[in-house]
């Protein structure tokens, strides 16, 4: 999707913005598009290989997770990440190159972008604001099109000076993060400011039609509705002629809308035969909990409490009961734990229940001192629930509050190897080892975490740490492969960068 604009305005915090936004002022502004290129597609990112696009979007990541702006829940990101792989194994053969990723920011504005290596942003603006699932579906499904059509690697390897001067600077900076010094996010924004001022802001009008189209596709055969793309499109017009003059930021400032582009759409629809699609209950709880999470001042509070009055009143069960479970999130937050309780309480009315009210009642449990009724509330749900990301991290919290780390140790390791993507239960399991005395295995367990959030020095050093406190000659042993391992990994990703420098 967008460049430089987006990429700024909706970080405001200063370290997120940094990094994140240095792909507006870096690689946002590289991926821009000019006007007027007739060729598209993989062939078109032959010189950025899919390597490379990993590691890059591996840097960009470590920075980004480390900014309070970055929503680091497992909830909305077990939720995000499936819908996104869901729409991925619906696209044409081979499909995209790297796994998809979605993660959220909390900012209001309304806006997704795409990062190389298969990342995807989702601002929660963009998800309170839809009204079904399908609508959120469809902008996830649009920056995936740009994934897929490889216009993030085609824009950043323009046959141009600036192209050449962009990724060579964006390659020093990221050598420096590999060497566990210097600033990413810095040295990438400097480049940024100098390098992509007169630069065109946007992917051009074919690049946005074709991910459209692409899109369209991915969101039809996933079993989406494909009426979710035109209504969400029409709605970004609307707000966008509500807000001109207001700045950049939005969805359609940063890949302007157009009448042909809905009018393409609508066409489409009409040819196909009508979808009736059935949101997901994770659905309506994730939207819930990330209108709650992005309403920090009094105005969007507000707001917050004015929906879900109005979603208790008029919405379906499922969206009452999402409604409810929102209010007790925000109280929650607040360390109101009696509103929170009493709010839970109503979420569970007329029957309904889900895992993401489970697991609040679960931490909720364990802030009101209540640890052994949380645990048993724990292994409940788990047993009802044994694929949720949410309700497995909450059963660990439990079982910590209780004591039961020897019992945590293979329950955390099998969700580690269930959720290889999923860090924090490495960070966990290291907390256990701690809580046993093992700081052998605690050093490996973080070391592990480390690596899984891209800090490979950090990683080496724990390890280090670990060999000289053990004495086990076979535990040596493999600490010497896993350091020697991750060393050969950190200078082939040096040696990568190197030949864009």
């Amino acid at each position: 999707m967008a460049g430089m604009r987006r990429r700024i305005a909706w970080m405001p915090a200063a370290a997120l913005r940094a990094t994140l936004a240095a792909m507006a002022f870096g690689l946002g502004a590289a991926h821009a598009q000019p006007m007027g290129i007739p060729s598209m597609g993989a062939a078109s990112g032959a010189e950025l290989s899919p390597s490379l696009e990993h590691t890059l979007g591996e840097a960009i990541m470590e920075q980004g997770r480390r900014d309070p702006t970055y929503i680091n829940d497992p909830d909305v990101n077990q939720y995000l990440t499936a819908l996104g792989r869901k729409l991925a194994a619906a696209a044409p053969a081979p499909g995209p190159s790297q796994p998809i990723t979605v993660f959220a920011v909390r900012d209001p504005q309304i806006n997704a972008f795409a990062l190389p290596g298969g990342y995807i942003g989702v601002n929660s603006g963009l998800v309170v604001s839809s009204k079904d699932e399908s609508e959120l579906a469809s902008v996830v499904a649009h920056e995936i099109g740009h994934i897929l059509q490889r216009h993030i690697a085609r824009g950043m390897t323009q046959q141009s000076q600036t192209g050449h001067i962009m990724i060579a600077s964006v390659a020093a900076a990221l050598l420096a993060a590999l060497a566990g010094s210097g600033d990413l996010a810095m040295g990438v924004a400097a480049f940024g400011q100098a390098a992509a001022v007169d630069r065109q802001l946007g992917f051009s009008r074919q690049a946005e039609q074709e991910a459209d189209r692409v899109g369209f596709d991915m969101l039809r055969k996933a079993g989406f509705d494909p009426n979710g793309m035109a209504e969400m499109f029409s709605q970004l017009m609307n707000a966008s002629r509500l807000n001109e003059g207001a700045g950049g930021g939005s969805f359609a400032s940063t890949h302007p809308l157009s009448i042909q582009r809905l009018s393409d759409i609508q066409n489409r629809i009409r040819e196909i035969p009508a979808v009736h699609h059935h949101d997901s209950d994770s659905y309506w709880y994730v939207r819930a909990k990330l209108r709650a999470l992005q309403s920090r001042d009094p105005g969007l509070q507000r707001s917050m409490a004015g929906f879900f009055k109005q979603e208790i009143r008029d919405g379906s069960a499922v969206a009452r009961s999402a409604a409810w479970y929102g209010q007790a999130y925000a109280a929650w937050t607040e360390k109101d734990w009696a509103t929170a309780q009493s709010a839970l309480n109503n979420a569970r009315k007329d029957g309904v229940n889900s895992p993401e009210i489970s697991s609040l009642d679960v931490l909720l449990q364990i802030d009101r001192g209540q640890a052994d009724s949380a645990y048993d509330e724990a292994r409940k749900a788990w047993a009802r629930w044994p694929g949720n990301q949410g309700v497995a991290l909450a059963m660990v919290e439990a079982m910590h509050k209780t004591g039961h780390d020897k019992e945590a140790v293979p329950f955390i390791k099998a969700r580690a190897a269930q959720w290889p993507d999923q860090p924090r239960f490495n960070q966990l399991l290291a907390q256990s080892y701690e809580n046993l005395g093992q700081q052998v295995e605690a050093r490996r367990a973080m070391a592990d975490y480390y690596v899984k959030v891209g800090a490979l020095p950090t990683a080496v050093e724990l390890l280090t740490q670990a060999r000289s406190m053990s004495k086990d000659f076979y535990t040596q042993s493999e600490l010497d492969v896993q350091i020697r391992t991750l060393k050969q990994k950190l200078k082939s990703d040096r040696e990568l960068l190197e030949r864009f420098k």
